[in-house]
């Protein structure tokens, strides 16, 4: 087992195991959140251009395409889903099914798309670009306000991913999923500023790359593992590896705190990059998962309209 440098291994690290909750078959599922009033699971499927809504006592999906990729969606305190996509912002009205499309804050740069995208805990959008082509540092993490201006906050960014935030609201976690880092910011709640960027975990490389990420009650980030089969739990105070979930699919992408208070880990993952013995082997990639990991998360943060 491989940790952070400088540091050693103090306690067993714990194993969990996820289930399939629902078999989606999504090619590049991503981005779930919890919604509290309709206890709900809100995703995308990334490549195939939809936004679901998945509530995990009936096992309904709900779904809405979008006329382009999209990949990230955040409930807004009115009631709608906001979204990044290939062709900038845009708004679904859930009930009637209507899209709004809102501001691109690169219309330079067609083959980028939104990626991963959350709010912070002040109802600020966070979402970051990247590539359809993954070309080296062609994104930017962008930070967005309810009177709608959008500030780049990162620049240089090659596969923007995960965002989480400290309970106390000082730190801000990040992922480039490339650099195999997660990093930190001091984070400035009344501004919405980041200062201080330095590494607090380092993925090893038989544990596959960072993608979506979530923080649980007690400080820790649970950290998709794209190539890594599950998600891992980190103490970003000493970089050490605590836990880890398992899941029977290889790329595994987000994941979300939700349920009866918060003590269910929910899991997106992607069977984007399998051939025809892939699926056979991992015929539940692309599915949503479940994991009760022992230990609370915190309610997915909602964007506040002006």
């Amino acid at each position: 087992l491989q940790v952070f440098p400088g540091h050693s291994r103090t306690s067993p690290m714990q194993t969990y195991q996820a289930s399939c909750i629902f078999d989606g078959k999504a090619t590049l599922a991503e981005g779930p959140g919890w919604d509290e009033e309709r206890q709900a699971i809100v995703w995308v499927d990334i490549e195939k251009g939809k936004i679901s809504r998945f509530y995990p006592s009936t096992h309904r999906n709900e779904t809405w395409a979008i006329s382009q990729k999209v990949g990230c969606v955040v409930r807004t305190s009115g009631g709608d889903l906001l979204a990044g996509g290939q062709e900038g912002l845009l708004k679904l009205n859930p009930e009637s099914g209507e899209v709004t499309s809102l501001q691109n804050p690169e219309p330079d740069l067609p083959v980028n798309r939104f990626n991963d995208g959350k709010c912070d805990p002040q109802g600020r959008l966070w979402a970051g670009t990247m590539s359809c082509e993954e070309e080296e540092g062609a994104g930017s993490l962008y930070r967005i306000t309810n009177e709608g201006s959008i500030k780049r906050m990162v620049e240089s960014v090659t596969i923007s991913n995960g965002l989480a935030w400290s309970q106390d609201g000082r730190t801000m976690y990040y992922i480039d999923t490339p650099t195999r880092h997660v990093d930190a910011f001091d984070f400035d709640p009344v501004e919405g500023e980041i200062s201080n960027r330095r590494h607090v975990i380092e993925i090893p490389k038989d544990m596959g790359y960072p993608d979506g990420m979530t923080i649980d009650a007690e400080g820790k980030l649970w950290v998709a593992l794209w190539a890594g089969w599950g998600v891992g739990r980190w103490d970003p105070s000493t970089g050490e590896l605590l836990a880890k979930v398992q899941l029977p699919v290889e790329c595994v992408t987000a994941c979300c705190f939700g349920g009866k208070d918060y003590h269910t880990l929910y899991i997106t993952t992607a069977s984007r990059d399998l051939d025809e013995e892939g699926h056979k082997e991992q015929p539940q990639a692309g599915g949503l998962f479940a994991a009760d990991v022992g230990v609370a998360g915190l309610p997915t943060p909602v964007f506040k309209e002006a």
